[in-house]
């Protein structure tokens, strides 16, 4: 029976979210039951496509980024793929109607992280729009569940906390991209002379997107609001922590928060979502 296989999918989905991040994992626990498992597919999806860049360094990453995009296309257009994590994640597209152009925005900034090292701020914009904020989007579509209406309306609001994840992504990794594989992601600043005014800078890009995308938020559905929020403070707390880093400490080591930290940000996004303070 089918339906046996689509569960034994979505634990290798759930599986490799909760092995790969315990903050998102501990964001999508805090959705609605229903929408939970829709976004563990995302998420492996995504994380497999990012690990395929970022780790197999010993093996052909061009060819395997090719394959994994051929199957997942095929995936999609059988409904069915015998890898589990693709499995999963074609349901979850077909189910909500994902927008096939978000998937192939998504694997085109895959792609170029295998081509480039250094962005121009337009190239950067493209590789942000495809690597964070389209990932935003096949969350929303679930979260709207075929409301195309209120899609539409949370649009923008989705891409600007998706690009305020991955920036800040940019400023606690930049010692494993920059030192580690000679990426930058920061057009016209120099990394060798990273000092706290453009540090600065990039902070004040973030924290406008994190502002706007705030905005999104509050006006989710109750299903997904509070797993959303959770989210949003965490990285909330990350942010604050890396402004309080100075810029030689972010090249030397990556900022972290604590498990005993995340368990008290989420006691307290708890206790404003039930409150209705968000």
């Amino acid at each position: 029976m089918k339906e046996l296989y689509d569960q034994v999918s979505i634990k290798c989905s759930r599986l490799t979210t909760k092995t790969y991040s315990t903050s998102f994992s501990l964001g999508i626990r805090c959705l609605g039951k229903e929408l939970r498992d829709p976004i563990y597919a995302i998420y492996g999806f995504v994380r497999f496509a990012d690990e395929i860049v970022d780790t197999f360094h010993d093996y052909n990453k061009e060819q395997l980024l090719e394959k994994f995009k051929e199957d997942t296309y095929r995936a999609i257009d059988d409904t069915i793929s015998t890898n589990p994590i693709l499995n999963s994640f074609q349901t979850t597209v077909n189910h909500y109607k994902i927008d096939r152009e978000l998937i192939t925005s998504f694997l085109k900034s895959m792609e170029m992280d295998l081509q480039k090292k250094t962005y121009s701020p337009e190239g950067i914009k493209e590789y942000i729009l495809g690597s964070a904020e389209v990932v935003g989007l096949m969350c929303l579509r679930v979260f709207c569940n075929g409301q195309d209406d209120l899609y539409n309306q949370l649009k923008p609001y989705a891409m600007s906390l998706g690009s305020a994840f991955q920036k800040i992504n940019f400023l606690r990794d930049l010692r494993a991209d920059y030192v580690g594989m000679g990426r930058t992601y920061f057009p016209e600043v120099d990394l060798n002379n990273f000092n706290d005014e453009t540090k600065r800078t990039i902070e004040e890009s973030i924290a406008k997107d994190f502002h706007h995308g705030y905005e999104g938020i509050i006006r989710l559905p109750r299903s997904s609001r509070f797993g959303v929020y959770v989210a949003y403070v965490y990285y909330l707390a990350l942010f604050k922590k890396i402004k309080n880093t100075r810029p030689q400490d972010i090249l030397e080591s990556r900022v972290r928060i604590a498990n005993h930290d995340k368990a008290r940000l989420l006691a307290y996004s708890y206790f404003k979502h039930q409150l209705n303070m968000l």
